[in-house]
């Protein structure tokens, strides 16, 4: 049998056959066809001209809108309270300003800041000693006083004239300074609890600085000692609340009338800072010893030739006896160790301290009663100090 020839042509095989991919432009994708890059440029320039002119718009509405609506004008009250002059403690402050100084110490890596005042026309200055001491036996010591007054600032050196580590008081002096303003001095012995005070000076370097409040105590004994000085004594101070801090050593506690009434000296804290318990010593005690030093004197400080330490039973408290210095007051005047002071005068005796500070008080020369507990029995004896 023989085949017939097929019904349809078979096509050629093609071992590599290619698919064509139309070439599409960015005109094309965007808008659909090739627009005309003239056009593309047109239409770009009006979108640019339509923003500028839409921002300027809605700029200046917004501005419009805030200015008419949102607008805030805050209200001050002009002038000062009252008829406009200055509050007591200001005109105090004003007054004394020129008379306050800051005070400065340097030797080597030592250094020290405290304050003072002006107490008389040649230049002296009353201060702690704690505030020199430091430096006070070092040949390169540098002392520098700066004094304010209306705003401007002059610093000039000093001398040290006289220090007292027991009342913890020093006087230095500068020198060809003219024009000085100085400090009226007050009398601690007339200030009473409850008065105004104001303190000045230069806490933590910051000269000029004025706080006030108001006697809080009077005759607190306190000790005074200052690390790295030898300062090692007592002073029979006045307890205020006018805010005092490191710096204020040596600076005024002054009454209304701007008159010194104590030097700031102490301060009780456990943050470091003032906590209200600032201690002054009596600006009467201080004149005594800075009229000694002054005069090149070194200061005495009465006494009855004893020790004491503080006692307390229940009953009572005082400072008894411990030794007794042989030829002194308390041996001629038949005191006896064991012997519990409870009083000097008027004043109340709680401790070996305030024994000290009492007869400070007191002064050389002058008769002091003397209420005592011997073996249970109260007497009284009569010493003079010296």
């Amino acid at each position: 049998m023989i085949a017939g020839a097929p019904a349809r042509k078979a096509a050629p095989k093609d071992p590599q056959r290619r698919v064509v991919v139309p070439h599409v432009g960015v005109r094309r994708v965007l808008f659909g066809s090739d627009v005309s890059w003239r056009v593309l440029a047109a239409s770009a320039a009006v979108v640019l001209a339509l923003g500028g002119v839409g921002g300027f718009v809605g700029g200046w509405a917004g501005k419009t809108f805030r200015a008419d609506y949102q607008r805030v004008e805050l209200q001050q009250v002009e002038g000062r309270p009252g008829d406009g002059s200055l509050t007591e403690i200001g005109k105090v402050a004003q007054a004394l300003r020129p008379a306050v100084v800051s005070i400065s110490v340097s030797a080597g890596q030592v250094s020290g800041v405290g304050s003072g005042f002006v107490i008389d026309d040649k230049g002296h200055i009353l201060t702690n000693n704690h505030v020199v001491s430091t430096v006070a036996d070092k040949p390169d010591m540098e002392i520098a006083v700066t004094f304010y007054d209306g705003g401007s600032l002059k610093e000039v050196p000093a001398k040290i004239i006289g220090r007292d580590p027991k009342t913890d008081l020093a006087v230095i002096q500068v020198l060809d300074v003219s024009g000085l303003t100085v400090a009226q001095l007050g009398d601690s012995g007339k200030v009473a609890v409850g008065d105004t005070v104001v303190a000045m000076g230069s806490p933590q370097g910051l000269g000029g600085t004025v706080t006030s409040g108001i006697i809080s105590a009077l005759n607190r004994p306190v000790r005074l000692q200052a690390e790295g000085t030898d300062t090692d004594g007592y002073a029979d101070a006045i307890q205020t609340d006018a805010s005092i801090n490191p710096g204020n050593s040596g600076g005024p506690l002054v009454d209304i009338r701007g008159a010194v009434v104590g030097i700031n000296t102490v301060i009780y804290t456990v943050s470091g800072g003032s906590q209200g318990l600032g201690f002054a010593i009596p600006i009467n005690a201080a004149v005594a010893v800075a009229e000694q030093l002054i005069a090149g004197e070194e200061p005495v400080h009465p006494g009855i030739g004893v020790t004491a330490r503080t006692v307390s039973n229940g009953a009572f408290s005082g400072a008894e006896i411990a030794t007794i210095i042989p030829g002194g007051v308390a041996d001629r005047d038949g005191l006896r160790e064991g012997d519990v002071i409870t009083a000097v005068g008027d004043r109340a005796v709680s401790s070996g301290d305030e024994l000290t500070v009492a007869l400070w008080t007191v002064g050389a020369g002058h008769e002091a009663p003397l209420k005592i507990v011997r073996n249970g029995v109260e007497m009284d004896v009569a010493v003079t100090p010296e």
